[in-house]
């Protein structure tokens, strides 16, 4: 474990320090500047299209989605662990700065996955059963002709595979499962047990809900995910309402540290704001998946009058990811935990080693540290534990069922859909048994085949960047029937 664990880290070393920050940052400058910064222009419209359809019980789409529908399961996988144990272990290892170019890359990113959605609108495919499929794997392999094409292809297919529908549940599986034995542990819980038990509850409510195919899990995260958001960002204002005199200098850290992180994590400068911006481009990309090529896989199942129109939705999920839900998760810990003096530059380096804070659970002392002061510390670090507890169980658990059907798309891809028992099974054991994995190792492994994911989906949409800013500069037009093949 050890050894796979250092090779890994080395492979990300390179991906996510140097790779993932040209490809993301560059791609999403270069379809601001192509779509005349779509993100800005078109925001208002995105809004209207998403909290003008949105519906809690939405008609049933044949072969497909609604438009809210669609945006409920891209969010459903954007909004999980990223937003709370992937921010702050961003803010744990690179420094609150982390934050500030996390916003970066989400702003750049809302370029990206605009063209993602319209692309995988563009080049999706009906069966003859009239199932709709899409997503980087057939604009793939419309980008780059031949055998190069469909080697990119089956590559992404592959790392898209085992990042989301393997890899990427046993991180969401893990974190819940950590939080509740850390909320069990002030009973006297025996670790082991709880998370044994949470692995099996989790595995076995995922396959009730895979078993009943996409309509089913379409029904699950448009009530799931509008309800799990407004109680965590209501949880979360509460606190920051408490702190609110600590706010100022809350968002003064984020910006101060982005570009002198040293003051905070030490080292030289150089190696200060390369940890910063690293754990800011490959948190990022876990938490928003702009340019990573999962979300596409939700949009082009939409059932929409024009590709811009999904386009301007999907721009909107990475605005409720990260410049809602996360920026709550961050403002709570930084201010409870930094501006309030529990971690300072003059601590960090030993509350570090001294492993009694972790990115794992630095939310839960997060609220547990405020609501001490309203309930007292006995109940209120309880009350802080739980409610991070329940609310990563269903932004968790919600991430999994979405990413879940990602991974499946790519899997009928390679081996067809007479194998789709084989890859639920394998889907279902990766669940239970991530509850019960070392954290370190399942975070790197998931990391590096997100990043893998990003290189030949990145590719694809710069070659196909034409195609996908059309849609931007002419706003409406038909939307072609889906090609049946």
């Amino acid at each position: 474990m050890q050894i796979i664990q250092r090779i890994v880290d080395t492979v990300n070393t390179y991906l996510s320090d140097y790779i993932l920050i040209i490809l993301l940052i560059g791609a999403g400058i270069y379809f601001s500047v192509r779509t005349r910064f779509v993100q800005v222009r078109c925001f208002g419209e995105g809004m209207k299209n998403v909290f003008g359809n949105i519906k809690l019980k939405g008609n049933k789409e044949r072969g497909g989605m609604s438009s809210f529908q669609a945006l409920a399961t891209a969010i459903a996988a954007q909004v999980g662990t990223g937003n709370i144990v992937g921010a702050s272990g961003a803010i744990f290892v690179g420094g609150p700065g982390a934050i500030f170019w996390m916003w970066i890359i989400a702003f750049f990113g809302m370029s990206t996955i605009y063209a993602e959605a319209t692309l995988a609108q563009k080049t999706r495919v009906v069966d003859s059963e009239g199932n709709i499929s899409g997503g980087p794997v057939y604009y793939i392999k419309e980008a780059i002709k031949g055998k190069l094409g469909k080697f990119f292809a089956g590559f992404f297919a592959v790392a898209a595979m085992l990042a989301l529908g393997f890899m990427g549940a046993m991180v969401q599986s893990n974190s819940i499962a950590a939080n509740f034995a850390s909320a069990l542990s002030e009973y006297g819980a025996d670790e082991s047990i709880v998370k044994i038990t949470v692995g099996m509850v989790v595995a076995a409510a995922f396959a009730f809900i895979i078993i009943g195919g996409v309509s089913r899990l379409a029904s699950v995260t448009e009530k799931l995910v509008p309800t799990m958001a407004v109680i965590y960002i209501v949880g979360g204002l509460l606190v920051i309402g408490i702190n609110v005199k600590y706010l100022p200098e809350s968002f003064a850290m984020i910006f101060r540290y982005a570009f002198t992180p040293d003051a905070m994590i030490g080292g030289g400068i150089g190696y200060a704001i390369k940890t910063a911006v690293s754990q800011g481009a490959k948190r990022g990309l876990f938490s928003n998946e702009a340019g990573m090529g999962s979300t596409p896989h939700a949009h082009a199942l939409a059932k929409v009058k024009d590709p811009h129109e999904q386009g301007t939705v999907a721009m909107i999920s990475v605005f409720i990811d990260t410049f809602v839900v996360l920026t709550v998760t961050a403002l709570v810990v930084i201010s409870s935990l930094y501006v309030g003096g529990v971690i300072t530059p003059e601590n960090y380096a030993a509350v570090r080693e001294g492993g009694l804070i972790s990115g794992a659970n630095m939310a839960q002392m997060a609220f547990s540290a405020t609501f001490s002061k309203i309930f007292g510390e006995s109940v209120g670090t309880a009350v802080g534990k739980w409610f991070v507890a329940l609310c990563l169980l269903f932004f968790a658990f919600s991430t999994i069922i979405s990413w879940n059907y990602f991974g499946k798309v790519n899997f009928n891809f390679l081996f067809g859909k007479r194998a789709t028992v084989v890859y639920s099974a394998l889907a279902v054991v990766f669940v239970f048994l991530g509850s019960i994995l070392s954290n370190d190792l399942v975070w790197s492994l998931t990391d590096m085949f997100n990043n893998l994911m990003v290189i030949p989906n990145v590719i694809a949409l710069v070659i196909l960047g034409n195609k996908a800013c059309e849609s931007a500069k002419r706003k409406k037009g038909a939307l072609s029937e889906p090609e049946i093949k």
